[in-house]
């Protein structure tokens, strides 16, 4: 079982940065990959980024690629979603997601176990 908790979310100003954090329970959160998902107002869940295990493999969502980074640091049991040059259209609530499939990138939700509760994010124009 893993209990996944985001933090870090709040309003920032379009071109901003902002950093969501991800922390997990248990202690084998080395084994799972994870992934960040968000859902705007009157829109589907959408894939954002996905980290391997170990942390050597990535995978983005072409509209924040080059904008957006994921990272781990499973001394920590966490993960991060750093977000920059923030656009109006990012405002959603992000949620972290955690897979058992340890060895590869996850885009699909029903791939992931289990999931936080979310982080609003909010970007002004």
């Amino acid at each position: 079982q893993v209990q996944l908790v985001e933090s870090g979310g709040g309003l920032v100003q379009a071109g901003g940065s902002l950093r969501v954090s991800c922390a997990a329970s248990g202690r084998t959160f080395s084994s799972y990959s994870m992934g960040w998902f968000r859902r705007a107002p009157g829109k589907e869940r959408e894939f954002v980024a996905a980290i391997s295990a170990s942390g050597d493999r990535t995978k983005y969502a072409d509209s924040v690629k080059g904008r957006f980074a994921i990272s781990r640091d499973n001394a920590k049991n966490t993960v991060y979603l750093e977000m920059n040059s923030l656009k109006p259209e990012d405002t959603a609530k992000y949620y972290c997601a955690a897979t058992s499939r340890a060895y590869g990138v996850w885009v699909t939700p029903r791939s992931y176990d289990y999931w936080g509760q979310g982080t609003q994010v909010t970007v002004s124009s």
